[in-house]
Formats: structure tokens, C-alpha cells, sequence
């Protein structure tokens, strides 16, 4: 008689054999931290002090923990998908990939897997790492299956769209750092425009790379980097160009194409600057015109988050899924809402419109030669001298802001585990191991603590400066009647920013050592409309944008 438990077990391992899952196609190798003695000392006589890295590699974020979130999700998605899907996915804007999902060649779950597998083939190689993911979302393709099954021509333009945060905007799926060790473990709710953008069908892919606490952490430290993600790099010369910063990550990630959108933030400079370095669009929004509730200050008075996109339409949309009036956030009263940026961009031109630019900028050959193509596209080039302006006190408006606000955040908005309370807390908890949490340093940091400017004396410096932004703008607009006014790079930030006026940072070309170089345009409070249609136009009629060769 044969034996009745050898049978059974024969059968049920047949049985089992027979149901196993197909093999997976794509198994992410394990990233392996590597020497990089030599690496930095290619850089120690960078001519910017910033780019003279003491380290690359994060001490604290496991690559691997990042990929144990990603495996499942690309397990059946392989090279041969990639390549397949990337001429409808790479570069490509958004309504341009909803076209392609409307007719069946693509798929919100596909979209999404091919942007995953994207950052890991790249992210997971010691070559080309740009350091830029903090955190992936172990939920995005999931999430992009319903948006499969929820399919409708009435959805927003962001619906099923892969979308990355900069490190420093709560959110629930990922943790909230702002690079620093002292938020590791930050466990928090949506942010006010995570909340906007999920409605609308948006998928928060993941969490770029910053430099820490948003840039006002370590004196003349590297942009880009922070203790949790490392350094970040710049795909147009990894080590060799910077980033620009804060949100250093949000504008690589869109060089790199590793997302559809990004969300950056900016005090003074922090989205204008990395979206230049990176040959992206970034538009830094009128204060007030969406919210700050659940980011990591430093001013309550000049924050803003923005859009950090490839394209100007993109831009657009993406600035429209994350308006709204938050009761949260005072600044947001009576804020426009609902306006669809993007519709009337079949009407956008140059034609006719009066422009202002800076004589002092047109020693800059792109600049100028950016000039003469506008005029020929039918523009009206108004020269103007600037006024001075006084920036005295702007490290104390800031320091006195930030020990105000930081405290508020981390009291109602960071998770209930973290410890730390206020701006001498952080400093104390990265005093126990300064050569890791902070080898830069912690000097702005030290300054804030040390900050003492009455409450009378903050609100003259907050008026002065207001109303001295303002005139630098309103006299040439005013006086010369202007449509908007024409800048490089992050050169006016500071003014915009203190003005609280909108700017938008379109591509206009590159250096002769290949460094990116964009041009810069300013306007009234809550004219973003403007701004766009004139940032469209111009980018129609140059198209100067070019992807970065290794990526």
C-alpha cells in the first residue's frame, strides 16, 4: 500500500508549483555604498568652495529601503517595457501623455511603473546617481490602477499624473524630513496642496532631495545637500555644475524626467534657482496664492510651494490642482481659485507686448541675444536702469521669522514622536554628532537662536522691505508701461520675494560649458496668467530646452 502522506504532499507540492507567480521580470539589484575618496578629491580645488564636497553618499537613507517599496511594484515591468513606452512617456507634456491614455497605447499604471523603474535604473547606478529621491511611495501604482478603473474626460489634467514633493511638504504615505535627522522619523498628515492635488487625481510619487531646512541651515554650505539624501548633483555635470537650491532635488528629478511635475518651495530664490541650474520651469507664485499649512517654514512671511515642471503647460496645470483658500493659512483669503492657466495658451504671443530689461544684465551674451529674438518676435524691448535697493537686516527678518514659525510647525503640523521643539532644540540634537547630521556646520541655525530683534523693529524691517521691492518693480512698470519685466536666473529673487510678486524661470539656453542659463520673468501680484502666456510664447519660439546626454 502506498503511503497516503507521501501522496498528499507530492500532489500539494505539485499544486503549489503549478500556482507560483510567473518569475518576475525586473529584481532591483542591492545598492552597495562605494569609496568615494577619490570622487571628492576630484573636487577639492572646485573653483566654488560650495562644490568642495566633504561627502556625496547619504550616511542615514538606506538606497535599499527605497527599493524594497519599488520591487513589487516594477517586478512584471521590464527593460523591454521601458523602451517600448519611452517615446510616449519621455519629455512629453501632459496633455500629450492623457492623449495617449485616452487612446489606449498607455496606461496611468504603466506611466507610473515606467517613472519608478526609471529612478531606480538611474538612482541605483554609482555612475549617474543624482541623489535626488529621499522616498518612494509603496502605494503609487496601486493608486494609479484606480485611476485606471476612474477613467473620464472630466477629470483635471493632473488626474493619474506621478508627481514628486520637495522633502520639507507633508505628506501621509512618506515621511517628512527636510533632509535633517532631527525630522527622520516624521510621520505626518497631507499638507494643503498634497490634499489639492489627491482630489484631483494626483499621484504622489515620492520625495526629492533639498537642501537641508530649505537652505537656511549651514553657512556656505553645498547646495543640495542634506543628512538624509546626501548630495544631490546636477544631471547637466555631476560635480561639476550646482544644483541650485533649496529644492535642488524637485529640479533634478525634472532634468532627469523622473516624474511628470514636481512641487518646489521658495523663500527667496529656493524654486527660480534650481529650476534655472536644471533647464526647467519653475514659477515661484504670488504669497498667498497657495498655501504653506503642513510645510517646513522658514518665513511665514515670504514662503511659497510652486510648480516645477518641463514645459510651461505643465507648469500651468499644476499650479491650478494645488490653488485654493485654506483657512489654515490667512495669506490664502480671497485668493484666485479655479482658473484653468492653460486654456488660452492658443492665444499666447510675444507680438505687441511692452517688456522690460535690465541694462545691467545685457553684458550677458544669451541674455542679449535672447532680447533680439523676443523683438523680432514682435515685442517691444524697453531698456531700464534699476534703483537700488536695500537689503540690510535680511538674514534678521529671516532668523526672527524662522524662530517664530518653526516652533508652530513642529507643535501642530510634524508628527507626535518628534522630540524637538524649537530651533535650540535642533541645534542641541545635532551637537551629538556633528561629523554626520551636520559637517557643514549649523551657523544660521546658531544665529537664529542668538536672534533678539524686537517685535517693533521686525515689522519696520518687514514694511521697509515690502515697499522697497515693490517700487523696484512698479517704477519701470508704471512709469514705461510694461507687461512684465525680464531677469537671469534667480538675480532678483530677493526683490521678488520681498515684494511677494510671481516669477517664472523659462530655459533660454546654455553656457559654453554646457551650464544651463535661464531667463527670468516678473510681474504683478497674481498675474501668474500673464507670466505664463508670456513664458509659453517665449518657449514656443525658441524651444531651446535639450535633455541632459547621460539621462
Amino acid at each position: 500500500m502506498k503511503n497516503p502522506i507521501l501522496l498528499f504532499t507530492t500532489s500539494l507540492i505539485l499544486f503549489l508549483f503549478s500556482c507560483k507567480e510567473p518569475t518576475p521580470k525586473t529584481i532591483i539589484p542591492n545598492w552597495e555604498p562605494y569609496d568615494e575618496t577619490e570622487e571628492l578629491a576630484q573636487n577639492v580645488d572646485h573653483e566654488s568652495p560650495r562644490m568642495q564636497y566633504k561627502l556625496i553618499q547619504s550616511k542615514f537613507l538606506n538606497k535599499n529601503d527605497l527599493w524594497k517599496n519599488v520591487q513589487k511594484q516594477i517586478a512584471y515591468f521590464s527593460e523591454e517595457d521601458y523602451q517600448t513606452l519611452k517615446p510616449l512617456i519621455l519629455e512629453q507634456n501632459i496633455p500629450t501623455i492623457q492623449t495617449h491614455i485616452e487612446s489606449g497605447k498607455l496606461t496611468y499604471e504603466k506611466l507610473t511603473q515606467w517613472y519608478l523603474y526609471r529612478i531606480v535604473k538611474f538612482e541605483n547606478d554609482p555612475e549617474k546617481s543624482l541623489h535626488s529621491i529621499i522616498a518612494l511611495n509603496p502605494n503609487a501604482v496601486a493608486q494609479a490602477r484606480l485611476c485606471d478603473k476612474n477613467k473620464s474626460t472630466d477629470h483635471h489634467p493632473i488626474f493619474g499624473m506621478p508627481i514628486l514633493l520637495k522633502d520639507n511638504i507633508n505628506t501621509a504615505e512618506m515621511k517628512t524630513t527636510a533632509g535633517a535627522h532631527a525630522l527622520m522619523n516624521n510621520q505626518t498628515g497631507d499638507a494643503f496642496i498634497v490634499e489639492r492635488i489627491k482630489e484631483k487625481g494626483g499621484i504622489i510619487l515620492g520625495k526629492a532631495n533639498l537642501s537641508e531646512w530649505a537652505y537656511y541651515f549651514c553657512n556656505g554650505c553645498p547646495l543640495g545637500y542634506s543628512a538624509i539624501g546626501g548630495q544631490t548633483l546636477n544631471p547637466y555635470g555631476r560635480k561639476k555644475f550646482e544644483t541650485g537650491g533649496s529644492s535642488a532635488g524637485s529640479g533634478t528629478t525634472m532634468a532627469a524626467n523622473y516624474a511628470v511635475a514636481a512641487v518646489g518651495t521658495e523663500t527667496s530664490g529656493s524654486i527660480i534657482s534650481p529650476s534655472s541650474q536644471n533647464s526647467v520651469v519653475g514659477l515661484k507664485p504670488t504669497i498667498g496664492l497657495l498655501s504653506r499649512s503642513g510645510i517646513v517654514p522658514i518665513s511665514s512671511t515670504l514662503d511659497t510651494p510652486g510648480p516645477m515642471t518641463r514645459n510651461v503647460i505643465d507648469n500651468a496645470i499644476f499650479l491650478s490642482a494645488m490653488t485654493g483658500e485654506d483657512t489654515s493659512d490667512s495669506a490664502t483669503k480671497d485668493n484666485p481659485k479655479n482658473v484653468k492657466y492653460w486654456e488660452d495658451f492658443s492665444n499666447a504671443s510675444l507680438k505687441g507686448l511692452r517688456l522690460g530689461v535690465n541694462k545691467s544684465l545685457l553684458t550677458d551674451s544669451i541674455y542679449n541675444l535672447t532680447i533680439e529674438k523676443i523683438k523680432n518676435a514682435g515685442a517691444t524691448m524697453i531698456e531700464f536702469e534699476p534703483e537700488e535697493m536695500n537689503f540690510e537686516g535680511f538674514r534678521t527678518f529671516l532668523n526672527a521669522d524662522m524662530k517664530i514659525d518653526l516652533p508652530k510647525y513642529l507643535a501642530k503640523e510634524a508628527g507626535a514622536t518628534i522630540q524637538i521643539k524649537s530651533v535650540k532644540d535642533v541645534v542641541e540634537h545635532n551637537l551629538k554628532d556633528t561629523l554626520q547630521r551636520a559637517p557643514y556646520g549649523q551657523g544660521i541655525f546658531g544665529g537664529i537662536v542668538e536672534e533678539n530683534i524686537s517685535a517693533e523693529d521686525f515689522e519696520k524691517l518687514k514694511t521697509r522691505f515690502e515697499k522697497e521691492a515693490r517700487n523696484f518693480f512698479n517704477t519701470p512698470i508704471d512709469s514705461l508701461n510694461l507687461d512684465a519685466i525680464l531677469s537671469i536666473n534667480n538675480y532678483n529673487s530677493g526683490h521678488a520675494a520681498m515684494a511677494k510678486y510671481p516669477c517664472l524661470t523659462v530655459p533660454m539656453g546654455y553656457k559654453e560649458s554646457g551650464e544651463p542659463i535661464s531667463l527670468t520673468i516678473i510681474a504683478k501680484r497674481f498675474e501668474e496668467d500673464k507670466l505664463l502666456q508670456i513664458g509659453y510664447a517665449f518657449e514656443q519660439e525658441t524651444k531651446v530646452r535639450k535633455v541632459p546626454s547621460n539621462y
